[in-house]
């Protein structure tokens, strides 16, 4: 579908499936917009589906502020129930000396001892002139090498000195566009982390990166260490995914006060109806989110890092000791035990679970909020063909069009050993007005919330339908959903968003206690 990977370069699959696209009229010729590349997500037939839920973010003592070794957070992931995880420590002069190759043999193990649970190799990439961001390969005889010369070229902490960093952050997302269509590396994607956390990720940037390259795909709707929130004396009583108000001194100055705290666990660039998010989903720009733990110290863990040891010298830190005290003061989470990432995979492979999150077939939630769900756009009455999230529903100009929604809910404790009971779905429809002059641009004056359904039950599956009438224009749906806990008018008024997520409280921020689930969105395209 990206036609700039010459025909040559595929496989014989990949060329047949490129074939028929073309014969249908679908194949376009840039890769930046729904609109301008339909067959970027064209419908699927209903179900289909395996749905592997994931973590992007993961720190081990491969890490300068670690813990733990790679085995224990694959061995807690796999019995959290995630189907895939990346390693992703910190980039820096060290990691790119010697951590990425000294890591490698760890996934590998993890791998052989966990065959129920994909491990990718990354880092986290200190974006030049901007903040961090996840970057991972598809396994392979290169996926070392190809990390290393990444990081060695294009590591902010590396390039302080060189005054053109957001080119430089572009060149680095070409480097690895090349790497996979140069046949180097099978795939590889990038995600932005924690993007509104101290104000450093413009919007220009945002749209800059995903214009670049298919590579960067989206960001983090939510940011891990939700456990900060978690008041005192029973937590350390400070802010959930340490949004706490303060904002970088090279922060984008158009980004008002509230956009450096979390509202039910989620970045402002998410959480705000018909802002950040909504600006680039509003260009179709096919810009996605995932959720995940960033986890570093896990709450209530009983371990520390061992005695000695040289991290300069040896890349890593002592393997975690016994420690008799529980560490209430950590941020953490387990990967898997809070944060969840849910990606539409074909099968259970890296490959599928890649295709899966660069399509946009992602759904996030915390706390085990819900089990499952599955979201169909589709023409009215025809149950046989319909776009899912990440999607693109093409009908004739005047076709009726619904959205039918069925979720399943939790079905038993979740890891604070209780059962959430989801209260309100909520729909956000917004219009696609194309691109913006304003690559800066914060906001999408059309969309909204436009229906809630209560849930009014606790157990077993519910089932919605909305209908967006008669399609006349383009427009997009996306879904959230929420315990009840804690509501509060969105960010851009009621008449956007009458019943949002309430900003978080620093210091006083329980995350069990206030529970969401986002959905990617899914377009409707007239002809």
């Amino acid at each position: 579908m990206d036609v700039t990977v010459p025909d040559e370069e595929l496989n014989h699959d990949e060329l047949s499936r490129r074939s028929v696209l073309r014969r249908a009229g679908l194949l376009g010729a840039a890769v930046g917009s729904v609109l301008s590349s339909p067959a970027a997500a064209a419908p699927v037939p209903r179900g289909g589906f395996r749905w592997l839920a994931g973590d992007h973010h993961v720190h081990t003592h491969y890490s300068e502020d670690g813990k733990y070794r790679v085995i224990d957070h694959v061995r807690h992931g796999n019995a959290y129930g995630l189907g895939w995880l990346v390693i992703t420590d910190h980039g820096g002069a060290t990691h790119a000396r010697i951590g990425v190759e000294k890591v490698n043999p760890d996934i590998k193990t993890a791998r052989s001892a966990f065959g129920s649970t994909l491990v990718f190799q990354g880092l986290e990439w200190n974006i030049p002139g901007a903040e961090h961001g996840t970057v991972f390969v598809h396994p392979g005889s290169n996926e070392v090498s190809l990390l290393k010369q990444f990081e060695s070229t294009y590591e902010g902490r590396l390039t302080e000195a060189n005054p053109n960093k957001e080119a430089l952050a572009i060149a680095g997302i070409n480097f690895m566009a090349d790497a996979v269509r140069n046949k180097r590396v099978e795939d590889a994607l990038m995600l932005a982390n924690h993007p509104a956390r101290k104000g450093l990720d413009s919007p220009h940037e945002l749209r800059n990166w995903r214009d670049t390259s298919r590579i960067f795909v989206g960001m983090e709707g939510a940011p891990g260490h939700q456990a900060a929130g978690i008041p005192a004396p029973h937590g350390g009583g400070r802010a959930r995914g340490y949004y706490d108000g303060s904002h970088g001194p090279d922060a984008f100055p158009g980004y008002p006060a509230e956009s450096y705290f979390t509202y039910g666990g989620f970045d402002w660039m998410t959480s705000t109806v018909g802002g950040v998010w909504d600006s680039l989903l509003a260009e179709g720009k096919p810009w996605w989110i995932t959720a995940n733990s960033d986890s570093h110290s896990v709450y209530a863990d009983n371990s520390v890092r061992g005695p000695g040891g040289d991290f300069a010298a040896n890349g890593r830190h002592p393997d975690p000791v016994y420690n008799a005290a529980l560490a209430i003061g950590e941020a953490d989470f387990w990967p898997g035990c809070y944060s969840r990432t849910h990606v539409g995979a074909t099968d259970f492979s890296y490959r599928a679970v890649m295709d899966g999150i660069r399509a946009g077939r992602v759904w996030v939630d915390h706390g085990g909020l819900i089990s499952g769900l599955d979201i169909r756009l589709r023409m009215v009455g025809n149950r046989l063909t319909s776009a899912t999230l990440g999607g693109s529903l093409h009908a004739r100009r005047g076709t009726p069009i619904e959205l039918v929604i069925s979720i399943d809910l939790a079905n038993g404790p979740n890891w604070a050993q209780f059962v959430p009971i989801l209260s309100r779905v909520d729909v956000i429809q917004g219009d696609v007005t194309g691109p913006v002059t304003d690559r800066d641009t914060m906001t999408a004056p059309y969309t909204k919330v436009v229906k809630s359904f209560d849930v009014n039950k606790s157990t077993g599956t519910v089932t919605f339908t909305y209908s967006l009438g008669r399609l006349d224009r383009p427009v997009y749906v996306r879904l959230r959903g929420t315990d009840g806990n804690r509501s509060a008018p969105g960010y851009l008024g009621a008449a956007v968003d009458p019943a949002g997520p309430a900003i978080d409280v620093v210091g006083n921020a329980d995350p069990w206690k206030d529970l969401w689930f986002y959905t990617n969105p899914i377009w409707a395209l007239p002809y």
